[in-house]
């Protein structure tokens, strides 16, 4: 017995689960956390609600191919997901951090991809709303436009490669650089192929393998920041594989 009258080794305080703010945070979503002052995660909830409006609108609003895909199965199903981890987030956790503890802490000093990878994100969401507007676009690849199927596979990939890479930077991922290298080393080319093959004006395809040289000079430079951390006991530090190669050089 310990001189509080509990047995020993058991918690003299068990936190109670907060059901007033997951009943909050079920009827409007990041109400919850506001309650418990977590201003952060609230504000990832009106992100993430933010993202998602816009999917739904531009199914409702834009007749294309895509617009099933978006109001029966993309926008209910990440919906639910998220609705029900911002839920169970407002009812058992106590921590003001991310909602997503996954991410990455900011000390390891990958902010920088963090927030490219969201540009990547908000990007997809203009794929989205340009093949929805305008589902008789058809994407330039290498020059030539694809028909049928093919046609909306190609535009379809874009979406698609500007959510992995988004993913990827913000877990700061190895798998999220190769994508990217992938997604820049063919965007380029085909940029060039079609500069070289297709009528002007090309101010845009200019812009967009300008700006495409340039991010990918940077995330090249900060490439190290991919690497895994490896934790040990023994000596109290965290270091990366870039850490362990100079160590032995050293040696």
């Amino acid at each position: 017995m310990t001189p509080s009258g509990g047995n020993e080794g058991t918690p003299l305080h068990v936190e109670t689960p907060y059901l007033r703010a997951a009943i909050l945070s079920a009827f409007l979503p990041g109400a919850g956390q506001l309650l418990k002052g977590h201003s952060v995660k609230a504000a990832e909830v009106l992100t993430l609600g933010i993202m998602l409006g816009a999917a739904w609108y531009f199914g409702y609003a834009f007749e294309s191919p895509f617009t099933p895909f978006l109001l029966y199965v993309f926008v209910p199903i990440v919906g639910a997901v998220c609705w029900a981890r911002q839920v169970l987030d407002a009812y058992s956790s106590s921590s003001p951090g991310s909602l997503f503890p996954i991410l990455p802490l900011s000390s390891r000093g990958s902010v920088d991809l963090q927030a490219i990878g969201f540009l990547f994100l908000l990007t997809a969401l203009t794929d989205l709303y340009i093949i929805q507007a305008r589902p008789d676009y058809g994407l330039k690849i290498l020059g030539t436009t694809l028909p049928g199927v093919w046609g909306i596979l190609s535009k379809a990939q874009s979406p698609t490669l500007h959510i992995l890479i988004g993913v990827g930077f913000l877990l700061v991922k190895r798998w999220g650089l190769f994508v990217y290298l992938l997604y820049a080393g063919f965007g380029l080319i085909n940029a060039g192929v079609n500069l070289a093959v297709l009528p002007g004006p090309h101010r845009i395809r200019i812009a967009f393998m300008m700006s495409l040289a340039c991010f990918t000079a940077y995330i090249l430079w900060r490439r190290k920041a991919f690497e895994p951390i490896h934790c040990h006991s023994a000596p109290l530090t965290c270091h990366s594989e870039r850490s362990e190669e100079s160590h032995s050089s050293v040696k």
